[in-house]
């Protein structure tokens, strides 16, 4: 298979990656102010990352038996080297659910938390590019990305107070 054809399986894949992720975060967001409501917000973020830890601990001990002789001993020593602030990231995620349950118990749609929690991300992720924050690559912000928020920005709008 030559390059350009791995390369486009390869974006095919990562999209609907992208696009099951999405699904299962709004499935999340969803349940999770279901509980948020007859206890609290906090108390579904616990849960949420409660059951994804344990989800995630059977995964990896899943995988590491499946592919344990496979020499991935050199993958193991370069993990060690990973700084430990890199596995904070489940903070903004504790926060996400929090406020994900407090908007939708709030009165706000699912789908108009999620379309503006969308907004937020391209906004971070531009501004992320921008100052090469997280060691990303520096990118210039440019009229093109100001249209995909103005573009989102409307039709969150357009969810939130069309109906």
């Amino acid at each position: 298979m030559s390059k350009d054809k791995v390369g486009m399986v390869n974006t095919i894949k990562n999209i609907c990656l992208a696009i099951i992720g999405g699904s299962f975060l709004t499935l999340m967001i969803q349940t999770n102010s279901y509980l948020a409501k007859d206890t609290s917000a906090i108390f579904a973020s616990w849960v949420a990352h409660g059951v994804g830890a344990v989800t995630a601990l059977l995964i990896v001990l899943i995988t590491y038996r499946l592919l344990s002789g496979q020499g991935n001993a050199q993958q193991v020593k370069e993990r060690k080297k990973i700084p430990l602030w890199l596995y904070l990231g489940g903070i903004p995620g504790a926060f996400t659910v929090i406020l994900a349950a407090l908007a939708i118990n709030g009165g706000l749609s699912l789908s108009s938390t999620i379309s503006l929690g969308l907004v937020g991300q391209i906004a971070f992720g531009i501004v992320s590019d921008y100052f090469g924050l997280l060691n990303t690559q520096k990118r210039k912000i440019t009229m093109i990305d100001m249209g995909v928020i103005s573009l989102v920005l409307i039709g969150s709008m357009m969810i939130l107070f069309g109906a």
